[in-house]
């Protein structure tokens, strides 16, 4: 067998590694009626609790194709310090911040932005994530880029705290997947990130850990719903331009979701087949649920086929009824190409308001 890197045996990993139960296999990931069985036999979902099932199967089958989600007993300190604060206009302030996810060895960089608030007041927090572009964080912390993506900007100025840091191997975050890591893909690696990111969310006096969301575009649309799916504790989020069922992405052809950043096994196990790859966008969405998720999807997207995320919405829309949550799932499809408009983002700016102020 295999030897773990040590600090992987610290991550919790290695246990999930050498033995996992075996999960049904779903022949299609559209039909969300029902759950398998241990003998393969169908049960019609009625309930909360039948979905649940149904739900752990979904996730189980994204660790396959990313790798097992640590699960630390302790997790390595987030040593959290800021290296600069700069004060920007209407009592706004921007943090440079520097803390520790997976290793004390090696550290992630974000930009974190601060509301002219109350001392004792706690505001709503929302996780911000960029779509893949060498400056990373830079371009959601307004520091250039495209400004119609600068919504870590913009959102601090509609009164949250905001958080933006590097994916791995963008911006000031040097990471090369090496084999040995402990991840098995670039996704889990970032979802794991995230997570040590909402955790630093709840340390800060002046965030309301209840009250905390996340958004992204384009490979930060999918990144916040990887994360989402597997953090509870994101409460509201949004995906712009993230995603389409793999069937819709370009044709079936996967190979864009295969580099060792995102997840190299749909190429290497699954053959770049999406009737092979185990998950797909419909269940992760309906995984949501109850929480209030919007989809900002435009009909001109030609990374995201419009038409896909269509598909995704009408196979999740009766797990939402069945929690009495229909209208926590949203959908807004813009006349525009692969972009973030400024009409288009006040209605997920908007979304997050309804969701997350009080």
């Amino acid at each position: 067998m295999r030897l773990l890197p040590a600090w992987l045996m610290v991550l919790g990993l290695s246990s999930l590694v050498q033995a996992a139960d075996p999960v049904p296999a779903y022949p299609e990931h559209q039909d969300l009626s029902y759950v398998l069985k241990a003998d393969g036999q169908k049960q019609p979902i009625k309930t909360t609790a039948d979905w649940e099932q149904r739900r752990q199967h979904i996730l189980a089958h994204m660790q396959t194709v990313m790798g097992p989600l640590p699960r630390p007993e302790k997790p390595v300190s987030l040593n959290a310090r800021a290296s600069s604060v700069v004060k920007l206009e209407n009592g706004l302030t921007r943090k440079h911040v520097i803390y520790h996810t997976d290793d004390a060895e090696r550290e992630v960089r974000a930009y974190l932005f601060e509301p002219e608030h109350k001392p004792d007041e706690r505001l709503p927090a929302i996780l911000c994530l960029h779509q893949t572009t060498s400056p990373g964080k830079a371009e959601p912390a307004g520091l250039g880029g495209n400004t119609n993506l600068h919504y870590a900007l913009h959102l601090a100025q509609r009164g949250y705290i905001t958080l933006a840091p590097d994916y791995p191997s963008f911006g000031e975050y040097r990471y090369d997947f090496p084999a040995n890591s402990g991840y098995i893909s670039g996704s889990m690696k970032a979802i794991y990130d995230n997570i040590r990111a909402v955790d630093l969310l709840q340390s800060l006096p002046f965030v309301d850990g209840d009250r905390i969301g996340c958004i992204g575009h384009s490979l930060g649309g999918h990144n916040t719903m990887f994360t989402a799916a597997f953090e509870p504790r994101i409460k509201v989020l949004v995906s712009n331009c993230g995603f389409t069922r793999f069937h819709k992405y370009y044709e079936g052809k996967l190979k864009g979701w295969t580099s060792p950043r995102y997840m190299p096994l749909i190429n290497d196990r699954y053959e770049n087949n999406p009737d092979k790859v185990p998950f797909d966008f419909p269940e992760i969405v309906a995984a949501f649920a109850p929480r209030p998720f919007l989809a900002s999807s435009p009909i001109h997207d030609s990374n995201f086929e419009v038409s896909g995320v269509k598909d995704t919405i009408a196979a999740a829309k009766p797990v939402y009824r069945l929690y009495g949550a229909e209208d926590h799932l949203q959908a807004n499809y813009p006349d525009c190409a692969h972009d973030f408009p400024e009409p288009v983002r006040n209605v997920a700016y908007e979304f997050f308001d309804k969701h997350l102020k009080k």
